[in-house]
Formats: structure tokens, C-alpha cells, sequence
């Protein structure tokens, strides 16, 4: 019996050799997560968290080397980091009334130093469920603020669906320079996405531990620089990549977007919930498709309902930051890679983005003033 391509893939690892211990990474027990289907490869290379920044060029040699044997059409490495603990004497048990340490704002036990060190402010865009057009308002905030003169970066989180290089209009593959990857330049913007290194139809098929490694690796491997603001688009729903999010950057806040349906709220309500839960505030609501407009006559139609949101944020007790419509405008120029915001700023959509993305400079600014305390002015 011939050998199956998993075998093949698992015989051309062999040829790969870790540096660090002159094994293949096959022997040497680096290879995580092995999925061979219809002819796609995917797997993750685990090295000690204190290498992982200088093992982009053992990862693509173990993608290269995936992708040569015959039969396979494409495969996705990534690099997965992690640090053996050291024996602990046990710790003493929290006073009264003090929590123990927990995610949010800081990075959890055994997980390093935080991420995004040089980003100035980062935001999650999130929702409770899919559909309600959360990357379409996360594209088209990143867009707004980069207009008001803010060096802005886009991070898609969504590792199973990725929609940033459909929403920004290119499918450009990233360089790596240094073991670093480079992100992609567009409207203004530094944006990264699985999507722009991986083929469009190509599905992640991963388990939760290799999502948050893929996840690790577009924060910490790619080289950001500085910026004032980052803006990611989260994947739908309360699972791996939000927690993942809340414990490895210091997460400034979290907008939540939902339509006004009863049904998105319930889960929009879920959503607030869960990052009131990892210590991240919510900085507002948005009310997205809150009103079709026809585009031959302007009428207005709440196919929808209206002011659910608005009334869910009341109740809630964050700030509702506005509403967006359902327009044929803003689909179709998402559609096309061009966000509404810099193809038509004149348009009124248009301006409900910036005017959202106003507020919530301020509302970061507040915070940040917040924070720092009061400020003694001697004249």
C-alpha cells in the first residue's frame, strides 16, 4: 500500500532541521496540528516562546517544504510559541477582598510581556453575531481616522474568515524583512490579515490553540512601528480569539456593532458582557443597517426596526455612538476594496463614519486623561 500524503508531508519535514537542536522538527516534536485535506496542508511549528522571533525562517522552510510534495495544492504554516513554566512554590492565597490576577489589562500567567507595545490606543470592533456588518464599519472607522490625520493600523482577527483583503481591494502577498513581516499600505492604512498570506479559498482548518498562535503571530511578528490607533476587526461571537485579544494587548476598549433586530441585541448583549468580564470597557454601541435608503429616491424605509440599539445601550449603560444605513452604496464599494469613506467622503454614510470615529477619539482621549490624573496649573 502506497503511503498516504500526510506520510509524504511527515517525510519531507524530516528534512527540515532546527538549528537550535540540529533535529528535524519532525523528531525534535515541532510539528503541531497536522490537517492534510483535499490536498491542503496545514500545521504549526512550536518553538520556545524566547525564538519565536527569530524563526520565520524555520517556518517557511517547513512551508516550502510542505508545499513541494506532490499531490499537495497548497499549505499554511504558522509559528506557535511557548515557554515551560519552571517549578513554582505555591503562591499565597489572595487577601480578602482582592481578585486574583486574571486577563485583562495584563497579560496572563506564563504568557510574556504584552504585545503592541508602540500602538497608542487598540480598539476591537466586535458583535455578537455575524452578518451585521462589523468589518464593514471596522474598515471604514480605520479609513475615517486616518483621514483626521492619525497613523492607523487594521488587524483582522477573523482567522477562519477573513474579509480585510476583499473590504481594502487587494490580495498582495506581505514581505518579510529581518524575520519580520511587513504589513500592506492601503487608504491610508498598515493593515494584516490572514488572508493576504494564505490562497482566498483556502479554509483555516484549526483548532482553537493554533488560531490563537496564528493570532499571536500577526500581532507580535509583524512590523507595526508606531501608530496612535489600531483598529481590529474581531470574528463574530465570545470564543478563543477575543480572549486571546484581552490577554496579550492592552486593549483600550470595545465597540460593539448590531442591528437593531431583537436577535442581534440579545447577542449584542452577550458581546458587553463578555468584555466587561476580561476587565476591557466598552467604549459604545453602533447601530449598523438602521434604515435602507432607496438610492433612485431617497426614501426611508426601518426594515429592521430602528433605535434598538440606542435603547439597548441606554439600558446598558456605554454611550450609543450612532447609527449607520443599509445603503447599496456602501456594499457595493466594500465590495469592490474601495470603503465608502474614501471613495465618497462628501456622501452622508460616509460622514456617519467619521462622526462615529470623532467621538470615539475623544472618548479615548477622555480615558487617556483619565488616567493620567489631574494636572496642577501654577500661573
Amino acid at each position: 500500500m502506497g503511503e498516504t500524503l500526510e506520510q509524504r508531508v511527515r517525510a519531507a519535514l524530516r528534512q527540515v532541521r532546527d538549528p537550535a537542536s540540529g533535529r528535524d522538527v519532525v523528531e525534535a516534536g515541532m510539528v503541531d496540528g497536522l490537517a492534510v485535506r483535499d490536498g491542503m496542508v496545514q500545521f504549526a511549528i512550536q518553538v520556545p516562546r524566547e525564538r519565536a522571533r527569530d524563526s520565520e525562517p524555520l517556518r517557511a522552510a517547513a512551508e516550502a517544504a510542505a508545499a513541494a510534495v506532490p499531490g499537495v495544492l497548497s499549505a499554511t504554516v504558522v509559528l506557535t510559541a511557548h515557554r515551560a513554566e519552571p517549578p513554582k512554590p505555591a503562591a499565597p492565597a489572595p487577601a480578602a477582598g482582592k481578585a486574583a490576577p486574571g486577563p485583562g489589562g495584563k497579560a496572563a500567567p506564563g504568557q510574556g510581556p504584552m504585545l503592541l507595545p508602540e500602538v497608542g490606543a487598540i480598539v476591537a470592533v466586535a458583535s455578537g453575531k455575524g452578518g451585521v456588518g462589523k468589518s464593514t464599519t471596522a474598515v471604514n472607522l480605520a479609513v475615517a481616522l486616518a483621514s483626521q490625520g492619525l497613523r492607523v493600523g487594521l488587524l483582522d482577527a477573523d482567522i477562519y474568515g477573513p474579509s480585510l483583503p476583499q473590504m481594502l481591494g487587494t490580495r498582495e502577498r506581505p514581505r518579510a524583512e529581518q524575520g519580520r513581516i511587513i504589513p500592506l499600505q492601503r487608504w491610508g492604512l498598515k493593515a494584516m490579515s490572514i488572508g493576504f498570506l494564505v490562497e482566498e479559498e483556502t479554509p483555516m482548518i484549526w483548532r482553537g490553540p493554533m488560531v490563537m498562535g496564528a493570532l499571536e503571530q500577526l500581532m507580535g511578528q509583524v512590523e507595526w512601528g508606531a501608530l496612535d490607533i489600531m483598529i481590529v476587526d474581531m470574528p463574530p461571537g465570545t470564543g478563543d480569539a477575543q480572549l486571546t485579544m484581552s490577554q496579550r494587548v492592552p486593549l483600550a476598549g470595545a465597540v460593539i456593532v448590531s442591528t437593531p433586530q431583537d436577535v442581534a441585541l440579545i447577542d449584542a448583549r452577550r458581546g458587553v458582557k463578555m468584555f466587561e468580564r476580561v476587565g476591557v470597557p466598552v467604549l459604545g454601541i453602533v447601530e449598523n443597517m438602521s434604515f435602507y435608503c432607496c438610492p433612485n429616491c431617497g426614501h426611508r424605509e426601518e426594515l429592521f426596526g430602528h433605535g434598538g440599539a440606542k435603547a439597548e445601550a441606554e439600558r446598558l449603560g456605554v454611550e450609543f455612538l450612532g447609527e449607520l444605513p443599509l445603503k447599496l452604496a456602501i456594499r457595493e464599494l466594500a465590495d469592490a476594496g474601495t470603503p465608502i469613506v474614501a471613495a465618497r467622503p462628501e456622501t452622508e454614510e460616509a460622514k456617519s463614519y467619521q462622526r462615529i470615529a470623532a467621538r470615539l477619539r475623544a472618548k479615548l482621549a477622555e480615558r487617556a486623561g483619565a488616567q493620567a490624573g489631574p494636572r496642577i496649573v501654577i500661573e
